[in-house]
């Protein structure tokens, strides 16, 4: 670990973890992003889809998430059919967590976290939380710079902050088809060819020995 002698004279200072990394490992910088694609290849192992796990001796623990996940882990079979629309894939819970994994590697898990907040948006019963809960999506997700602005047009980004104006459960229909649209013909596609999505369904092909 790295440390610094006080100018007091006393013995060296030890540096916390944290501030460690920001030494060595700028924000913004090439390191950075590969520390970022080591967490979304981390995530994979947590999902249990690999037959064996090597974690260091000091990773933190995944008990709940791995057994909520192993019992909710489809059979070969089961996982195929998720290749028949991106529907299939969303509405199951498993299908839903390894397909988040996926666009973690891709940087993209953005249009999968703002068609679900339009999911839930469509659930809330009381007007004055509608309000409230389109607003912050709007903010989070559809304002120009916003910290996870999703892939959107100029007219459906004016058309949906329009609706806004007079808050309904429907004012995110058009931005949400959007995105769900750009998942199915973009993201989707590249899920079924993934090596996540091979290992569920055995159809993972050896490679051929030299």
């Amino acid at each position: 670990m790295p440390f610094f002698r006080d100018l007091s004279g006393a013995r060296p200072r030890e540096f916390p973890a944290e501030v460690q990394l920001n030494l060595y490992y700028p924000r913004g910088g090439t390191l950075q992003r590969r520390h970022t694609v080591k967490e979304a290849k981390d995530m994979k192992n947590r999902l249990g889809l690999f037959r064996r796990r090597n974690e260091s001796p000091g990773a933190n623990p995944v008990g709940k998430l791995d057994k909520v996940m192993k019992s909710l882990k489809p059979t070969p079979e089961e996982a195929l059919k998720w290749g028949a629309s991106l529907e299939k894939l969303l509405f199951h819970k498993y299908g839903l967590a390894v397909f988040r994994a996926f666009l973690r590697t891709e940087f993209s898990e953005e249009n999968l976290d703002f068609w679900l907040a339009c999911e839930d948006f469509k659930k809330v019963k009381s007007q004055s939380k509608m309000v409230s809960k389109a607003k912050k999506i709007f903010a989070e997700y559809i304002a120009i710079q916003s910290c996870k602005e999703v892939n959107l047009d100029s007219y459906t980004r004016d058309h949906t902050k329009e609706n806004l104006q007079n808050v309904s459960r429907s004012c995110f229909d058009l931005a949400q088809k959007r995105i769900y649209g750009l998942m199915e013909k973009d993201s989707y596609p590249r899920f079924l060819r993934s090596e996540l999505y091979l290992d569920l369904t055995n159809q993972r092909k050896l490679s051929p020995a030299l």
